[in-house]
């Protein structure tokens, strides 16, 4: 069997029960112009216990289905956010 595939990347959105929103970036060369760009994919990925938080580095790993969009889990998360903003939101109120 193949090898599952692995990304890295920032979590945009937690805002579903148990679903984080992950962005990713690739470098890819154009095959015309042959100059270097940013390429980014939005993958939803499984988050049993909602440890990631918006702003979070973390590690996606490829398994079965969760839902009709859910491909990914949440492998480890690698780096934490300093601040988010949205806590920092709710404590001034």
């Amino acid at each position: 069997m193949g090898k599952r595939k692995e990304f890295s990347g920032i979590v945009v959105s937690d805002k579903m029960e148990k679903t984080i929103i992950v962005k990713t970036v690739r470098l890819s060369k154009h095959p015309k112009y042959s100059r270097i760009r940013k390429l980014y994919n939005k993958f939803k990925a499984h988050d049993e216990k909602k440890e990631a938080k918006v702003g979070d580095v973390v590690k996606i790993v490829e398994t079965r289905p969760f839902s009709k969009d859910k491909r990914f889990r949440l492998l480890e998360i690698s780096k934490k956010a300093k601040i988010p903003e949205l806590e920092l939101k709710d404590k001034h109120k």
